[in-house]
């Protein structure tokens, strides 16, 4: 039966909203970081970041009434910068361009209701494995960003030197970071940001290294390095046209479908875990709830930063005791005071982010427990979508070789009507996108 949630206090929502707030903060640092490496200004990015987050956890809470917070996704950030901007070229303004139409799909599929039909087209196998091979791909760019992992041409890749200050502060913040995680300490993962930046402020004040912090004139008592207003540079700066090549359709697929996936298995996670399922046990306000994530991801690229997407992190304020939109307007609410703070939160060197790189790729491998590995026609396809996109360094590769494959082996083993007509129109936009590429 489904659970009848108690009424939650408004106290009770407050406390929930903030704890919401703590668990998803983490994004105003990372998301400029990562965006920053397309060649976006980090302040545009932040100031986009903070408001879309505001305007879509309030929109969240008004109308969808779920205690949801909405931010940009990650995996999709990591997708817009290296696999649509450095992977294939394509201009950071036409990649916001992209997104936009992202959404506009998003919203489309959301107002006419079709979300059963496109969950049915993609087998959910390979639903999971995506989503936890996007992790590897966050944890494999969050080693790189800290020097971690290296280029070889003895054996492509190798660990660095130990004796490397930078490495030694990395493992530093990264178990530290760890532990608070495990220790359930409210915001754990910002607090491992801030204590690796003071951790790597003695490497750039005496080894001179430019990667990490060097404070110099931003001085903790000097406010004017530290505060300034809300740069909006990258507000409709996005190429509407541009990004409508056919070229780019498979990037503008890829967006779509990710959010929306990444979104439902948000929605359904958090609606078990705070019992708001409808009686047939649909997550509460589905419906609703998708339009706001469409919606977050269409201002995305108004703003200026990677789509919007539905936060499983909201489930922190949940186990507070969150239950009603009023937990998703005050974690919205928190956002706002950061607008001011680009020139403190821009010397957070990466490698005080890329320990919560690697642990967020942790959080998202759970997933590939649902897949049955001894159902190999499953299994296969499922394994090749999971280690193709940190292997090829591309979130398309991955999906493109798990599509084709699912669908030939499948056939070839005679369960071809285990192969949906969807899927089928979707294999042939994955061919097209290879040849394209070649």
């Amino acid at each position: 039966m489904t659970q009848t949630p108690t009424l939650p206090t408004r106290h009770t929502e407050i406390l929930a909203g903030i704890s919401t707030f703590l668990a998803t903060m983490y994004i105003i640092i990372v998301n400029p970081a990562i965006l920053s490496q397309a060649g976006l200004p980090f302040s545009g990015v932040l100031t986009a970041t903070i408001l879309l987050s505001f305007f879509c956890s309030l929109m969240m809470g008004l109308y969808a009434r779920n205690p949801i917070v909405v931010a940009p996704g990650m995996g999709l950030n990591a997708f817009f910068t290296f696999t649509a901007v450095k992977g294939m070229g394509i201009q950071p303004e036409v990649a916001l361009g992209a997104v936009f139409w992202a959404g506009i799909l998003f919203l489309l599929l959301s107002l006419l209701n079709v979300r059963s039909a496109i969950v049915r087209i993609i087998p959910l196998p390979l639903r999971y494995a995506v989503s936890a091979g996007i992790g590897l791909f966050i944890t494999l760019i969050g080693f790189e960003n800290a020097k971690f992992i290296v280029a070889n041409p003895a054996t492509l890749v190798s660990i660095a030197p130990f004796s490397d200050p930078i490495v030694l502060t990395f493992v530093f913040g990264l178990l530290l970071t760890a532990v608070l995680v495990v220790r359930n300490v409210p915001g754990a993962i910002i607090i491992g940001i801030v204590l690796t930046t003071l951790a790597a402020w003695p490497i750039g004040r005496y080894w001179g290294d430019a990667s990490v912090v060097n404070f110099g004139q931003k001085t903790l008592v000097n406010f004017q390095g530290i505060l300034a207003a809300p740069d909006f540079s990258l507000i409709g700066k996005l190429d509407l046209m541009g990004s409508l090549k056919w070229a780019l359709w498979p990037v503008i697929f890829a967006f779509a479908f990710t959010d929306l996936f990444d979104s439902l298995s948000t929605f359904v996670g958090v609606a078990e875990a705070g019992g708001l399922q409808t009686p047939d046990g649909e997550p509460r306000n589905l419906k609703q709830s998708l339009l706001t994530d469409a919606v977050a991801t269409t201002l995305a690229g108004l703003l200026g930063t990677s789509p919007g997407t539905a936060y499983i992190e909201s489930a922190v304020g949940i186990a507070q005791g969150g239950r009603t939109g009023l937990t998703a307007i005050v974690a919205g609410c928190c956002f706002l005071p950061f607008l001011f703070l680009s020139p403190l939160l821009s010397i957070i060197p990466a490698i005080a982010t890329a320990p919560a790189l690697v642990l967020v790729g942790a959080f998202m491998m759970k997933p590939i427990t649902r897949i049955d590995w001894g159902q190999l026609d499953d299994a296969l396809p499922a394994f090749l979508a999971l280690v193709l996109i940190p292997f090829s360094y591309s979130i398309t590769q991955g999906l493109i070789w798990g599509f084709l494959s699912w669908t030939v082996i499948k056939v070839a083993v005679g369960k071809g009507r285990e192969v949906p007509l969807g899927l089928w129109i979707v294999d042939i936009f994955c061919l097209l996108a290879l040849f394209a590429g070649h």
